[in-house]
C-alpha cells in the first residue's frame, strides 16, 4: 500500500510540474503540501523553473500564495478542533474531573506540550515565520489556530517565511544544478 501511495505521489508531482500545466499546478501542489498531508512542493517549483527560467518570480509568488493559503487552512483546522474540543468539554464536564482522565491528560500534554505552548504564546504570530520548516511548519499553523492567535498577523508571518523558503530553495537548487535551468 505504501509503495502505491509513494508511486502515486511521484506520478502526481511529475505530471503537475510539466510546463503545459503551468502555474496553476504550482499553486495546487503548494496548497496541498501546506496542509498536514506529507507532500513537498519544492520539487514541482524547481522542475517548473528549470524548464521555464523566465518564470522564476511568478512561480515563487504563486507557490508562496498557495502554500500560505494551505497554512491558513491548517490554522482554521486547528481553530475548529479547539472549538469542537471546548464544546465537547462543556457538554461532558464530569469527564474532566475524572482522576484517571486527568492523569492521561497530564501524560499526553507532557513537558514538550507545555514548552511549545509557552514558546508559541510568547512569540505570538511571529512564530509562524518558522511555518516553512519541514515536519514542524504545518502543525505549527494548526497549533496557532488552536491557541487562537490573531489570524491576519499569522497569515502575514506565514507568507514571509514561505516566500523566503521558496526564494532560497529554488535559487539554491538552480545554483547547485545550473545545467538544469538558467
Amino acid at each position: 500500500m505504501q509503495a502505491w501511495l509513494h508511486d502515486s505521489i511521484q506520478w502526481l508531482l511529475a505530471t503537475l510540474s510539466l510546463p503545459e500545466i503551468g502555474l496553476s499546478a504550482i499553486f495546487a501542489v503548494s496548497l496541498v503540501s501546506a496542509t498536514l498531508l506529507p507532500m513537498g512542493s519544492e520539487p514541482a517549483v524547481f522542475a517548473y523553473v528549470s524548464l521555464s527560467p523566465h518564470q522564476f518570480w511568478p512561480a515563487v509568488l504563486v507557490a508562496t500564495l498557495g502554500n500560505t493559503l494551505g497554512g491558513a487552512i491548517s490554522y482554521a483546522m486547528g481553530a475548529g478542533a479547539e472549538k469542537a474540543y471546548e464544546s465537547w468539554r462543556q457538554k461532558h464536564p464530569h469527564q474532566d474531573d475524572d482522576a484517571q482522565g486527568a492523569a492521561l491528560k497530564q501524560k499526553a500534554a507532557g513537558r514538550w506540550h507545555a514548552f511549545s505552548s509557552r514558546w508559541l504564546t510568547r512569540l505570538g504570530p511571529a512564530a509562524l515565520l518558522f511555518s516553512w520548516l519541514p515536519a514542524i511548519g504545518d502543525p505549527l499553523c494548526a497549533v496557532a489556530g488552536w491557541l487562537r492567535l490573531p489570524f491576519w498577523p499569522c497569515v502575514f508571518y506565514m507568507a514571509i517565511g514561505k516566500l523566503a523558503r521558496y526564494i532560497t530553495m529554488t535559487a539554491g537548487l538552480l545554483w547547485i544544478f545550473p545545467h538544469l535551468g538558467w
